[in-house]
Order: structure tokens, then C-alpha cells, then sequence
């Protein structure tokens, strides 16, 4: 049995205060991509995990071991499969494909033994594993608040293709991003309200001009590459350019297939150690 587990963007993500549990109220808006891992599920003697990447580990430390133990925990079925994975979501990028595929895992699992969870005990077996699993159970676009973990369906997005560039050799520390934004002076905070207005008003002009990311202002400042990918973006074709979570993935919107084509063999010629991906926006995916 295939289990696609698609990755996210942010659409908007303003970063509040830092919480006693050392975690960070946020509000923002997350959004499902095409780009996604390939999850194959086999009956097998036990549980068993391999990837495509030899750098990923395959027990207690990939969130998708660790999503096998919680939905053996929640059901009292041991789950007596082979996982295999196949990596195309970016990894260390902000695009949430851990979080991806713990969330397929679950969704897989519960497949696989007839649906014994709902999908509200899903998400709540999500929470147990990390911040972005719970949206990653039925994607689509959502409003994520306090830890990432409350959300809201929201009205599906226009489809939005995009290119995706990630600087090949760098990964960055999502902790260190948030502890840096607390030391800063002054901040700019994005207006999670205005994305959801013109969700609801189904403009996507008013979307793309109020989507922001208060995250950019560390990350950016630290890796000057990504300056100038962002500029790279915008001066070859993207209406909209904005980094994804705590980064390094960049991406640029653009009207259609076609132009997000171009754009990608334009950014390979001018970065051609990237990381660089065509997608595009995808509607709640559960069930």
C-alpha cells in the first residue's frame, strides 16, 4: 500500500511570545504542496523502517518510527509492516517533511487496519510527536495556533504554482531561528489576519500581498545566499517570493505551470547545486 505525504508552505507566519515550556505561540497559516514522500507500507513479521537516504535514521530518532510507536500505543495493534520511504520533500528546509511523513505514517497505519481512529484522534496522536504533524494529517489550509498544534480549516487557496529553491548544502536549526528572533531589538510581525480575509475573499491578489513570514528577518540576515535567491526569483518571473517556516527553503509563486517551468530552468542555470522543485498548492487530503 502507497501513502503520499505531501509537504507544507507558510503562507503567513508571525511568531509570538516564547512559552514556559520553552516553545513559542505562533499563528499562521499553513498550506499543503504537491512535493511529497512516497510511503510504502508491506505486512511483514515486525515493524520495520528504511529510507532512500542513508543520512536518515530509521528508529526512535525519524518521527516516522516514532509516529509507529504512538499508533500502536493508541490502537493496542502492533504494527507488523515495512515502511519504506522515499524521499522528495527537501530535508532540514522548513517544508515540514518529517512532520510529512510521521503524519503519513498514522494516516497509513490506520488504513492499513481499517480505521480505527477518527481523524480528530489522529491529529491528537499527531500533537504527541510535533508541531507541524497535526496539520500534516489532512493538509489543505489551515490557521495553526498556540504550538502549531490548534487549527482551523480554512478556505482552500487558489492553486498556486510555485518554485521551490534550497541551497543544497545548508539546513537550518529551527531552534536557533526563534532564539535569535527573541534577541532582536524591533521585529516586523506579519498580519495573519489579512491571509485569512482574503482566503475568505477568495483574492488572490489581497493573498499574495498580505502572505509574510516574521522568520525571515534571521534567517535571511544570516545566509546572504538566500538574499540573493529571493532576488533571483523575483527578478525572473515570480509575482510573490517568501521563505517557508524557519527556512532555507525560498518559494516563488507564479501564474501557472508553464511559468513555474521556465522559472526552475532558469534558477538551475543560475544555481546549479540547488535544490530546486516545481509544485504547487493541494487541497485537504484525508480520507
Amino acid at each position: 500500500m502507497k501513502e503520499l505525504a505531501p509537504g507544507k508552505i507558510n503562507l503567513a507566519l508571525h511568531v509570538m511570545k516564547r512559552r514556559d515550556d520553552g516553545y513559542h505561540d505562533v499563528d499562521m497559516v499553513m498550506q499543503s504542496i504537491s512535493l511529497a514522500d512516497i510511503l510504502t507500507l508491506e505486512k511483514a513479521p515486525a515493524f520495520t523502517l528504511t529510507t532512500d537516504d542513508a543520512s536518515l535514521p530509521c528508529d526512535q530518532g525519524n518521527l516516522a518510527y516514532r509516529a509507529a510507536m504512538v499508533f500502536r500505543e493508541k490502537t493496542g495493534i502492533e504494527p507488523c509492516v515495512h515502511l519504506h520511504i522515499t524521499k522528495r520533500i527537501f530535508m532540514a528546509a522548513g517544508l515540514a517533511g518529517g512532520s510529512a511523513d510521521a503524519a503519513g505514517v498514522l494516516r497509513g497505519l490506520n488504513r492499513f487496519y481499517d480505521s480505527p481512529l477518527c481523524r480528530e484522534e489522529l491529529e491528537q496522536a499527531a500533537a504527541e510527536i510535533g508541531s507541524d504533524v497535526p496539520f500534516c494529517i489532512a493538509g489543505g489550509t489551515q490557521r495553526a495556533v498556540g504550538r502549531g498544534e490548534m487549527m482551523k480549516v480554512l478556505p482552500a487557496a487558489p492553486r498556486l504554482w510555485m518554485v521551490l529553491i534550497k541551497p543544497s548544502e545548508l539546513g537550518v536549526s529551527t531552534a536557533w531561528v526563534y532564539h535569535e528572533l527573541d534577541a532582536l531589538p524591533k521585529r516586523h510581525e506579519t498580519d495573519t489576519e489579512a491571509c485569512v480575509a482574503a482566503l475568505y475573499a477568495h483574492d488572490r491578489k489581497a493573498l499574495l500581498l498580505s502572505m509574510d513570514n516574521d522568520l525571515e528577518a534571521v534567517t535571511l540576515a544570516r545566509y546572504a545566499v538566500l538574499g540573493k535567491m529571493k532576488d533571483a526569483l523575483l527578478v525572473h518571473g515570480a509575482e510573490k517570493a517568501l521563505m517557508s517556516g524557519s527556512g532555507p527553503t525560498l518559494f516563488g509563486l507564479v501564474p501557472d505551470e508553464n511559468a513555474a517551468n521556465r522559472l526552475a530552468q532558469t534558477l538551475r542555470g543560475l544555481y546549479p547545486t540547488a535544490q530546486i522543485e516545481t509544485a504547487c498548492t493541494e487541497e485537504e487530503y484525508y480520507g
